[in-house]
């Protein structure tokens, strides 16, 4: 939901029915494979409780037909802001590309992209709400290698920004490498016969879902699309 007000907002006229349409199309995506727990970002939680309403009104209406989803949200790393602006969530659709790191960006764009990171006013390297930019970075860090808060404080106690910004940029593309090279060790065959194989598997769970919302709603003459 927040990134159909998000859209919205910047689109004030001329708004097409895929924005005006897309929190269902999120439910369905969810509803249709019959999902229990949902992984999500504290901004997305909306779209599930949507999914979740819809869900219970229709087993309210219609009979049992829907698994109801339950979020799964994180503890650390829910939300990661922008590198360039810690008021704004990372996002690959962001018009500023400084302020994301992509899964294939190379050793260089991503020393590139946390050298130039926005940080707060002070010195001191610590989780502050008060200092999102500064707590966005350790979050990122904290996710990486796994410690807790305490212990990610503690390494970077007397250090400095650039020090945190050099350090996290390793860690970062160290993280990456043996998703990369595996990335790179996909061939084209490879790829569309895992591709043929999600898609017949999905395909294969949505039309048992469809065929039985279509029967409690007796329309088992439809013609499928």
């Amino acid at each position: 939901m927040t990134q159909f007000k998000e859209k919205a907002a910047k689109q004030r006229e001329g708004v097409g029915a895929g924005i005006l349409n897309y929190p269902v199309l999120m439910a369905a995506d969810i509803l249709l494979y019959q999902t229990d727990l949902v992984p999500v970002g504290h901004d997305q939680k909306q779209h599930l409780e949507l999914a979740r309403d819809i869900a219970i009104r229709f087993n309210r209406d219609y009979g049992e037909t829907f698994r109801v989803p339950d979020p799964f949200i994180p503890k650390v790393g829910a939300k990661i802001q922008s590198l360039s602006d810690p008021a704004r969530k990372m996002s690959k659709s962001d018009e500023n590309a400084a302020g994301s790191i992509f899964l294939l960006d190379d050793a260089d764009a991503v020393r590139r992209k946390f050298k130039r990171a926005v940080t707060d006013s002070g010195t001191e390297i610590r989780f502050d709400e008060q200092r999102p930019a500064i707590t966005n970075l350790l979050t990122i860090y904290q996710i990486l290698t796994g410690k807790d808060l305490h212990e990610v404080e503690s390494h970077f106690e007397g250090k400095g920004y650039a020090q945190l910004k050099s350090e996290l940029a390793e860690t970062t593309i160290e993280f990456l490498k043996p998703l990369q090279e595996r990335a790179r060790g996909i061939s084209d065959e490879e790829l569309e016969r895992t591709l043929d194989e999600g898609r017949e598997r999905a395909q294969s769970i949505a039309r048992k879902t469809l065929d039985e919302v279509k029967a409690r709603m007796g329309l088992v003459g439809a013609r499928r699309a």
